[in-house]
């Protein structure tokens, strides 16, 4: 049974994360915060314990971490005695910290694809570039390392497993539907890392059709969809993470994803883009000073954190699935709607994080139990969705099914 997790990254998404920990640290044990800024670190920690959500007593603590520095991962790994890392930071970190767990023999979790800060929308499969090219190295070593677990990718990938194994004979389609019906007050601002968030659509949005990679243009494409509870909403065909390895795992011959925008977020993403202030790479003002435009862009929105408070509304994210089932064509939604303000009053966090934290600590338990402690890399949909499911139901995403018999909780 592993033990003692290390929480990397100090964002809203973190917060989630050391709640939820915090609140089984009966079976998790030690629970450590590393961030390269301490004092957000320490903050979580004084969330946690304001909130009294610790299950029992134990250790909560803060670390100054780079987790570029693989060697520095190492050492506070191997200090702190942590056999579960759960990476929560900026996608461009995750193959050093990945390093470190294979290295140092811990479970490594994480949210997102890796990134290269210089570049955009790589060739598909994105698994294929940087993390699946460790896959052999951790089957040699026996490492456990969960790819993309939180809800896209993560959650929506155990919805396609459980669609396959329960619900399907044959699936012809999936469409990843994420919808934030949500409103936090701001005239604008991004609900994770700005920088992350404009990067996912600056570049070719890739979807898997036919079979094959198929190519276009960010709102170029879009549909309205008819959701439970938050209704009529129009979403916009969109690459993302959980598509790449999807297309690889599952024979389905067309994935989708499919976000929602309102249309102040389009507008200003326009302008922003036609300026070239979205472009990663650097460029050199006047006085010789050399900046990056996006992390300018960044550095001036609100911190994703500080829209918690007064946010309200719902999400409602899942997948459409359309296939045969017994010589019948049948169409299957599963999906989860959770709230901004009841996140906010748990966990001190908007629905958002809430909702890519929660499916990391599920995991985390999942491989602390020995459930899902593959002893190698995997994506979600390659493992059982049901313990992962069921276990959500419990600690704050359920699953709900609406098919032709109606609209119902996961049985």
């Amino acid at each position: 049974m592993k033990r003692n997790v290390l929480i990397i990254g100090a964002g809203g998404v973190a917060q989630v994360v050391a709640h939820k920990c915090a609140r089984h640290n009966d079976v998790l044990g030690d629970i450590h915060i590393a961030s390269r800024t301490v004092s957000k670190c320490d903050a979580i920690v004084a969330s946690v314990r304001g909130k009294q959500s610790l299950k029992v007593d134990g250790v909560l603590q803060a670390h100054a971490l780079d987790a570029l520095d693989i060697e520095a991962t190492k050492t506070l790994i191997r200090e702190t005695g942590c056999q579960i890392v759960i990476n929560v930071g900026a996608s461009f970190v995750n193959m050093s910290v990945l390093a470190a767990c294979i290295d140092t023999g811990a479970a490594y979790l994480d949210t997102a694809i890796h990134e290269d800060p210089l570049k955009i929308c790589e060739t598909p499969p994105w698994y294929g570039n940087y993390e699946w090219q460790r896959r052999e190295l951790c089957a040699q070593k026996g490492i456990t390392a969960v790819l993309g677990v939180g809800f896209d990718p993560g959650v929506v990938n155990a919805y396609a497993a459980l669609a396959r194994d329960e619900y399907f004979d044959r699936i012809d389609s999936i469409d990843i539907i994420d919808i934030n019906a949500g409103d936090h007050g701001r005239y604008f601002a991004t609900n994770f890392d700005p920088e992350i968030n404009f990067r996912e659509f600056t570049g070719v949005v890739y979807s898997w059709q036919n079979r094959q990679w198929t190519t276009n243009q960010m709102f170029e494409v879009k549909q309205e969809w008819d959701l439970p509870v938050v209704g009529k909403r129009t979403a916009y065909l969109t690459g993302h993470d959980e598509i790449h390895s999807l297309s690889r795992n599952l024979d389905v011959p067309n994935i989708r994803f499919w976000m929602g925008f309102g249309e102040r977020y389009i507008t200003v993403f326009t302008v922003l883009k036609n300026l070239g202030l979205l472009s990663e790479q650097p460029v050199r003002t006047a006085e010789g000073q050399e900046v990056v435009p996006l992390k300018v862009v960044k550095a001036v929105l609100p911190d994703p954190s500080s829209l918690a408070p007064g946010y309200k509304g719902k999400t409602c994210i899942g997948d459409l699935v359309r296939g045969v089932k017994d010589g019948k064509e049948r169409e299957v939604f599963i999906y989860n709607v959770a709230d901004h303000e009841e996140a906010f009053a748990e966990v001190g966090s908007q629905g958002i994080s809430y909702t890519a934290g929660v499916p990391a600590v599920a995991a985390a338990l999942l491989i602390a139990q020995g459930v899902w402690d593959a002893k190698k890399m995997v994506n979600v949909e390659e493992l059982p969705p049901r313990p992962f499911l069921d276990l959500l139901d419990r600690i704050g995403l359920p699953t709900r099914i609406r098919d032709a018999s109606g609209d119902h909780a996961l049985s």
